[in-house]
């Protein structure tokens, strides 16, 4: 990891810069591929009171660059909130990768209990193919209640027509029919 710390209009005392170093080696806790942490501190003033402004830009590998700015009067107090920011927006990106991880395994557990229907389907594709069950035809009418009464997310039917339609659940509640 590529750490950098710069300071503008103030000097950057060695009690400074291992304040930002131990912050940071916090940061490696979460085995993200951190690629680089750069750190600005500025001083400026707020209504002709000095303040400290603490900038930390996280490069992450194969994921967004994080900027997590903080102001304060104090040098030590706006590097430790800003470095709590940063350790919650990285906890989040470690909690995603290890659900991800964990739910993929489960999935392959659900699907090894499957029996396999059709064994002249290829291994590698993930469509099934099965085949329609319309027994007769229907009015949409009697196609909604049908698919109220068994909780359906959408019905493929013939009509009296002998026309194929599609009765589907839309996402404001209501029904929509092709």
């Amino acid at each position: 990891m590529n750490v950098s710390i710069v300071s503008k209009k103030v000097e950057l005392t060695e009690d400074m810069r291992a304040h930002v170093e131990a912050v940071i080696e916090q940061l490696e806790k979460y085995s993200l591929d951190i690629v680089a942490v750069k750190t600005v501190i500025r001083a400026g003033k707020n209504h002709n009171k000095p303040i400290i402004h603490v900038e930390f830009t996280i490069q992450l590998a194969h994921r967004d660059t994080i900027v997590i700015k903080q102001i304060d009067k104090d040098f030590h107090a706006a590097c430790d909130i800003a470095v709590e920011r940063a350790k919650k927006v990285l906890r989040r990106y470690h909690d995603r990768i290890k659900d991800k991880i964990h739910s993929g395994s489960d999935e392959h557990k659900a699907e090894a209990d499957v029996p396999e229907v059709y064994s002249d389907v290829e291994e590698d594709n993930n469509i099934v193919p099965m085949d329609l069950e319309i027994h007769k035809p229907m009015d949409p009418e009697e196609a909604l209640e049908y698919f109220k009464g068994h909780n359906l997310m959408f019905m493929v039917f013939n009509d009296h027509d002998d026309k194929r339609r599609v009765l589907y659940r839309r996402k404001d509640g209501r029904f929509g029919l092709y």
